[in-house]
């Protein structure tokens, strides 16, 4: 079974399709996104040894060229040294601006291959085809690529849309049990920003989706894909209601750049930590229950997801480079901090000028130094 959902954007629309064994089919499914009948993938060694070989056969089965640039696993890679190194393979090859780039991987390559394609030539359509959990709930959808720097996360990036996504449930069977957690923590963050059924179906069924259930995830994927979609047709570069996509996030990629972004803290896992500590910062402003607070913490941990940043390596940090990563975050303001916190379960709110005080004191209760 194969579910389909639209997202809604005027002259750029595009669907994604959610289902077993959609690799196998790509090439029938992604034929009239291809007119020049040419395509270059972009994966890394892990992803490649797994998934290149099936799509590349099903591509080439549809009258389809498809050239593979297999890149280094891991976050490094999405720099300005693997942005640089990208392009001139994509150059290269002679690609040009009709044809279309397709990025197989994880956020990482869904990421630097999407960024990629919005400058090459001054812009080339590409295709997701997301292989991990996160990136199918979350990075493959809404146009959003990037790439890090010393200063911060997605600092240097662009809104490219692409083509179609095809998210393989089937992939999801190759994932490390902690990459699932990692996806999962995307999962939990719609429930808890907007959809409170959701997040009560979560409560229950969390671990049947970390487990991969394949009814399980049809529907944990699909519902994460419904919401993502529907915001993003609302508000497609983030002036609005888009930004609360990123609860958890301002912490997160805090916690990310003081540990480095490799593997010691994957995003998933900041986004976890994050969230957990998103909600007790709206109990300490007294937006949101104490109680609520409790549940989102426990719902997080229940897959075994860590929640408290007491438990990364290196800990503590000081309050205030938490603060200055912080400041980096794109949804500050001159200079203004902005979060995404809480009023309740389903009920996120963009808050801005949050008191440097109250964030310093808060960080410090977290276990931060001073």
């Amino acid at each position: 079974m194969t579910r389909t959902v639209a997202v809604a954007l005027d002259g750029r629309g595009y669907t994604v399709a959610i289902g077993p064994g959609l690799i196998g089919e790509a090439g029938e499914r992604l034929s009239g996104h291809l007119p020049r009948r040419r395509t270059a993938i972009v994966t890394d060694e892990t992803v490649a040894s797994l998934h290149a070989g099936p799509l590349k056969a099903s591509l080439e089965r549809a009258g389809i060229a498809a050239s593979l640039i297999v890149l280094a696993p891991g976050e490094e890679t999405k720099s300005w040294a693997g942005l640089a190194d990208l392009s001139d393979r994509l150059l290269a090859l002679g690609l040009d601006r009709g044809d279309v780039i397709v990025a197989l991987g994880g956020g990482v390559v869904g990421d630097l291959a999407g960024f990629a394609a919005a400058i090459y030539k001054r812009g080339v359509d590409f295709i997701q085809v997301p292989t991990t959990l996160l990136a199918q709930v979350d990075s493959s959808v809404g146009g959003k690529t990037a790439i890090d720097t010393p200063r911060g996360k997605n600092l240097i990036g662009a809104f490219h849309q692409p083509r179609a996504v095809l998210a393989d449930l089937s992939a999801l069977a190759t994932l490390p049990a902690r990459e699932m957690r990692c996806g999962y923590a995307e999962v939990i963050k719609y429930g808890l920003l907007g959809d409170p059924a959701f997040f009560d179906w979560l409560e229950v069924n969390g671990p049947r989706v970390v487990a991969g259930d394949p009814d399980a995830l049809m529907h944990a994927v699909a519902r994460s894909v419904e919401m993502k979609a529907e915001i993003v047709a609302e508000d497609e570069k983030e002036a609005g209601r888009r930004a609360l996509l990123n609860l958890g996030h301002t912490f997160g990629h805090a916690l990310e750049a003081e540990t480095g972004f490799g593997d010691a803290l994957k995003h998933g896992e900041a986004v976890a930590i994050g969230m957990a500590m998103a909600f007790r910062f709206s109990a300490a402003l007294d937006l949101c229950s104490g109680q609520d607070a409790v549940r989102a913490e426990r719902a997080i941990a229940a897959v075994g997801l860590a929640t408290d940043a007491r438990s990364l390596p290196g800990w503590p940090h000081a309050a205030d480079r938490l603060i200055a990563h912080m400041a980096q975050d794109k949804k500050a303001e001159g200079g203004r901090l902005t979060f995404i916190l809480a009023r309740a379960i389903g009920d996120a709110v963009v808050v801005k000028d949050v008191e440097v005080d109250r964030l310093r004191a808060f960080l410090v209760s977290e276990g931060a130094s001073t």
